[in-house]
């Protein structure tokens, strides 16, 4: 396959990818980040806030992608991307969590993890409710990431707390129509995990007219129907002394920890790394099963259970009253919950839910490997700022490590058709590679798809190696909706279009692309033009008007038309010799 293009209209104008998000200088409240916020339920006495120093200017600006082969990018930056943490620091965490609090002897509290950071002003709220543990330090391994887009408090129940389920829902109430008042045209994010997750379903029953949104981790609305509401009447029995056996501890951490081996050897890589992070983490759990008696002691575990049984009736009863957007995760591998069939139950209940399933982890899906929250939301389309998603000035850039991956899902399409790109610099020359495209937006690039549009899965990743450069592709609306509402039954497979920067395609999104300084990527002949027939090869079925040009124009933009070879050519090869 090649590409080939030639310029028509010159500009010079800045990248668009780079988008400067520094806060004003003290105007807005949202600048003050608290760094301890305490909340308490109506049932438990008043807490105290301590106010954090000034937010300091953050910008998302766009991580830098350095090529380290020629199909991969370096994932050296991974640990600051937000991820370094590991299941042996949330043990470490929680043993300083439960013994300050069990010292003071407070009610439930909001804090704000140090670790998360300065934000920007426009950063929404992310509330965490924590499962059936109650530290309060689930995304511990998401903290760093999740810091630079959200503003981030979780809560924590002490281990003694006996606050009743209605209680923890009116606490979380309070706080989220506090801070819709503050702010009242941005959402609300409530991550919640298993009793978490009914404790999110519950508000937003109770709040329908505040935009919120809900990302539900194995919910424990399916209590009735798992193995832990048998146990009730046999951990009353058992005695306290007794604990968690190490096996199950293991089981219901890890999911399939020598899957993640084997995946690795299958990539290529070293299985060494993460066999040595996996030997930590079976040592951890094994030198911190003192922290999880603490954490869960026999009383606190029958309280918990108790507790889930009253959440469970409480959202169900519900769940016809939820209006909020909710993303539901659930694991295959969930030894305390039936997940998978309760996230497809749930989906099919909700009006504006989707659902994303991980097959091969279990219930506390956090603090797995391969789990990272930001990329998820990111997937779903789930973040905004605002009222309402805007492609353009919501997007996030791919990390390095997202790109990685994606590129790794792909790699067969590169190995298989080998692509040669060319390109026309400015004096007419033709040549191999991507010099010729302008580093500088906004950039128009118009072209005609193959079979299946294949190209864009080699196309979009070299730009983005050899020339740092992310295409936003103008993409058929069908990518951006569910069943519910006419779309695709299921749009998990399409998370990768969206990460990398998809947009859908329409004269509004075009106009903010161009006016942002990007580099689009357009094909005016659309999906009919992909799915063309036998005798269609090559053939073009874009619009009589071109009422695209125009909007280039009006911003001056670098029109760059090109043309893709070889893919039909495959397919009639690979056709006549089967």
């Amino acid at each position: 396959m090649a590409t080939v293009g030639a310029h028509i209209i010159s500009a010079d104008l800045s990248p668009a990818y780079c988008r400067d998000t520094t806060p004003s200088s003290g105007k807005s409240k949202r600048n003050q980040i608290l760094k301890r916020r305490l909340a308490v339920s109506n049932e438990q006495a008043q807490a105290s806030t301590a106010s954090r120093s000034t937010a300091a200017t953050r910008s998302f600006a766009h991580n830098e992608l350095e090529a380290e082969t020629k199909r991969r990018v370096s994932v050296d930056e991974y640990c600051s991307e937000g991820n370094g943490k590991r299941l042996k620091d949330y043990f470490d965490e929680a043993e300083r969590v439960i013994r300050s609090s069990s010292s003071d002897g407070g009610p439930p509290r909001w804090f704000s993890p140090l670790e998360c950071g300065p934000h920007s002003p426009q950063s929404p709220l992310l509330l965490f409710l924590p499962g059936i543990d109650g530290v309060g330090l689930g995304l511990i391994r998401h903290h760093q990431r999740l810091g630079k887009i959200f503003d981030v408090w979780s809560l924590h129940i002490p281990v003694k707390d006996r606050t009743s389920f209605t209680g923890l829902v009116k606490l979380i109430e309070t706080t989220v129509r506090s801070e819709n008042c503050r702010s009242p045209k941005r959402p609300i994010y409530l991550v919640g995990e298993s009793l978490g997750a009914c404790l999110a379903l519950a508000v937003a029953s109770r709040n329908p007219r505040i935009d919120l949104v809900l990302v539900l981790s194995n919910p424990a609305t399916s209590f009735s129907r798992s193995a832990l509401q048998s146990t009730i009447p046999l951990l009353e029995l058992m005695p306290s002394q007794i604990t968690l056996s190490l096996s199950s501890i293991l089981s219901l951490m890890t999911g399939n920890p020598l899957k993640m081996v084997m995946d690795n050897v299958v990539k290529g890589l070293s299985p060494q790394p993460t066999i040595e992070q996996l030997s930590q983490d079976l040592v951890a759990v094994s030198s911190y099963l003192p922290v999880l008696a603490d954490i869960l002691p026999k009383e606190t575990l029958l309280w918990k259970l108790e507790l889930l049984k009253a959440a469970s009736a409480y959202a169900n009863a519900r769940l016809h009253a939820v209006k909020a957007q909710t993303l539901v995760l659930s694991s295959g591998k969930d030894q305390l919950l039936p997940s998978q069939e309760e996230g497809q139950r749930l989906t099919s209940a909700l009006p504006k839910s989707q659902l994303r399933s991980f097959e091969d982890h279990g219930h506390f899906l956090f603090l797995e490997d391969g789990v990272d929250l930001v990329t998820i939301i990111k997937g779903a389309s789930y973040y905004r700022r605002g009222k309402s998603l805007d492609y353009i000035s919501d997007f996030m850039p791919p990390t390095a490590t997202e790109f990685n991956e994606l590129n790794e899902e792909n790699r067969w399409m590169s190995v298989l058709m080998s692509p040669v790109m060319l390109s026309t610099l400015e004096d007419g020359k033709i040549v191999r590679g991507l010099s010729g495209i302008p580093s500088e937006g906004p950039v128009l690039l118009v072209g005609y798809h193959n079979l299946m549009g294949f190209e864009v899965h080699t196309m979009v990743p070299q730009f983005l190696i050899e020339r740092k450069i992310l295409l936003r592709g103008l993409t058929h609306p069908i990518l951006f909706v569910d069943s519910k509402d006419g779309g695709l039954p299921d749009l998990g497979p399409y998370d990768k279009f969206r990460i990398m920067g998809a947009v859908p395609v329409s004269a509004v999104n075009f106009y903010k692309l161009m006016s942002s300084k990007s580099h689009a990527l357009l094909y005016p002949g659309g999906m009919r033009e992909a799915m063309h027939r036998k005798g269609e090869e090559y053939k073009l079925f874009w619009p009589e008007t071109s009422e695209f040009v125009r909007t280039a124009a009006t911003f001056g933009a670098t029109i760059i038309p090109f043309g893709t070879v070889g893919e039909d050519d495959v397919a009639q090869v690979i056709k006549l010799k089967f």
